[in-house]
């Protein structure tokens, strides 16, 4: 006689893995009751799964940010995937908040997914979820931040988010850094100031800027200063602390952060997004 899997062993492989209930079924039947044995099925039906999608391109999923109970590191992670349609369910997105609070305790990708999650390893359990989902499931992005204190945001819909690093713990910190979090994931600005621009981008700009301005017919002799109010003006659109604060563009991201404590400074950002 055939062994058949009682209702209750399915649900807890189901709860377990993720994996549909048929599949877990199929896994306890062919494993003849025995529970470990089960996971392997599923995990090697994810394995094959996985090779099949090794070339896809996994760009939709859930970019999730968290910072550790002091307030002092963060960590922003993307949980991809192949379609939206996974990428918004609602499993799917807890699993993302779950890896990323597990990333906090990692100082880069490579030690997290050798981390274990649950009895086996972050980069088993994505193998695994490759074969229950039928989609290429990866960490795409894993993003550090440290300071005396750092905030995040998750822009809805999980496709973006930041972290901001400031340079003291003081009242108001967690507004602050969450509103700078929010116009870095709504501005993505290129640079913290105009001192982290890389010489690679400024060069560009200024071979762009003096090219439009030789062509208008603008003598030489004035290009080099007019250069320099240009690109003044590309470090107020496209670093973060000049930028115009996004709630109120009377004032910069840095008037802002002054404006709830003087000696208060921005002192990094990450942003991550799917597009």
């Amino acid at each position: 006689m055939s062994y058949s899997p009682a209702a209750a062993d399915v649900a807890k492989l189901r709860n377990q893995t993720g994996a549909g209930m048929m599949d877990c079924k199929k896994a306890l039947t062919e494993a003849e009751g025995d529970f470990d044995k089960a996971v392997d099925i599923l995990r090697k039906k994810g394995q094959k799964v996985a090779a099949n999608r090794a070339d896809r391109e996994s760009t939709e999923g859930a970019v999730i940010a968290r910072v550790n109970a002091d307030n002092t590191m963060g960590v922003v992670i993307s949980l991809n995937c192949e379609t939206d349609f996974v990428g918004k369910n609602e499993a799917f997105v807890e699993l993302a908040f779950e890896l990323a609070e597990q990333a906090i305790a990692y100082s880069n990708k490579e030690e997290f997914l050798a981390s274990d999650f649950h009895g086996m390893t972050v980069a088993d359990k994505l193998i695994e979820q490759t074969g229950v989902i039928g989609e290429k499931i990866e960490i795409g992005a894993f993003e550090r931040l440290e300071g005396p204190f750092v905030g995040a945001y998750i822009h809805a819909g999980n496709k973006i988010a930041a972290l901001t690093a400031l340079s003291a713990k003081v009242d108001g910190a967690d507004e602050v850094a969450k509103s700078v979090s929010m116009q870095a994931a709504a501005m993505n600005p290129i640079a913290l100031d105009e001192t982290k621009v890389s010489q690679e981008t400024i060069d560009k700009e200024l071979e762009i800027e003096r090219h439009k301005l030789t062509e208008e017919g603008k003598p030489a002799n004035i290009i080099d200063n007019i250069l320099k109010g240009k690109m003044q003006r590309f470090y107020k659109d496209n670093t973060l602390v000049h930028q115009d604060f996004i709630k109120d563009s009377s004032m910069s991201v840095s008037d802002y952060v002054k404006s709830i404590n003087g000696d208060l400074k921005v002192t990094g950002f990450v942003r991550v997004s799917l597009s």
